[in-house]
């Protein structure tokens, strides 16, 4: 592991999603996510999680201490009880409470177990308290990443396309048809804004992010979609990463004002917006104050 982080950071991603769902809603029939006040597209930070999760999965799989708790099939107490299998420690309500008693740091010794070897609890936090009925457990963690929903710049309109396909499903149905009608949905075009925060103070506090997992995370934010692609999905891509670097760890500006100053809108004369170039990206260079770096790694 390398040196904790020692800057505050915030951040904007702008992706984009071609003829595709980016987020399905469970509530409205796995349709797109939408504002209904609005019209505008959502994409939920649970979801962009997991991609980056995803990708760290794939390229971190044998190497130590990048593991990933939340993940497919792998029941969380699983990963609980393995803390406690490396503090030296049973599964057993009344063992549990005793050694607590004698060793008062035990909850502590397992959530720093668990913040080294999983990177999206060093990163995202984690809860962690539902082993063993409370007795003992790896804690509650605040993760220093921090991400908000993705929002679209102009309203979406979601499109139900019809489908049919030659897989019939019930052998009865088979002696009577040969096709079978279904429905996917898509956004035509939407460009999407997503906004997040990286806390140094939490970082050097709790879980020991280092600047390994920076880079690795930046690594992960620009190419999330590049190895989760599906023909629901459409094509998804990361188009812009806009970091701005404080010089302390406290900060020297409100986030708010950073995100103020990149403006992203359609250009004069485009009605709809149809791809990446139909929007004009500006960045106010005086509304950053000192102390404060802007950068773009895409």
């Amino acid at each position: 592991m390398t040196e904790i982080i020692k800057n505050r950071y915030e951040f904007i991603i702008l992706f984009e999603v071609k003829n595709g769902n980016p987020n399905g809603d469970p509530d409205a029939g796995n349709m797109p996510r939408i504002d209904p006040e609005t019209g505008l597209g959502l994409v939920t930070d649970v979801c962009l999680k997991r991609k980056i999760r995803n990708y760290v999965e794939s390229v971190k799989e044998d190497c130590s201490g990048y593991r990933i708790y939340i993940k497919d099939g792998v029941p969380l107490n699983h990963s609980d009880a393995e803390a406690c299998a490396a503090a030296d420690v049973g599964t057993d309500e009344k063992e549990l409470k005793a050694k607590k008693k004698d060793d008062p740091e035990l909850d502590m010794k397992l959530r720093d177990y668990m913040c080294r070897n999983f990177f999206d609890i060093r990163t995202f936090g984690a809860v962690m308290t539902t082993f063993t009925k409370g007795a003992l457990n790896c804690g509650q963690v605040r993760g220093p990443v921090q991400l908000g929903f993705a929002q679209s710049i102009d309203p979406v309109l979601p499109q139900e396309i019809t489908i049919t396909r030659i897989a019939i499903t019930k052998e009865a149905d088979a002696e009577k048809k040969n096709t079978e009608m279904g429905r996917k949905y898509i956004i035509p075009y939407g460009l999407y804004r997503c906004e997040g925060y990286i806390s140094a103070n939490l970082a050097r506090k709790v879980t020991g992010f280092s600047e390994a997992d920076l880079e690795l995370l930046w690594e992960a934010i620009i190419n999330m979609f590049e190895h989760d692609h599906s023909a629901a999905r459409g094509n998804m891509a990361v188009r812009k990463l806009i970091v701005f670097k404080h010089d302390s760890e406290l900060g020297c500006a409100p986030a708010y004002k950073l995100f103020e100053a990149v403006k992203v809108q359609r250009k004069d004369g485009v009605e709809l917006a149809r791809c990446f170039q139909d929007y004009e990206i500006q960045i106010d260079e005086k509304a950053i104050p000192t102390g404060v770096e802007c950068l773009q790694l895409v």
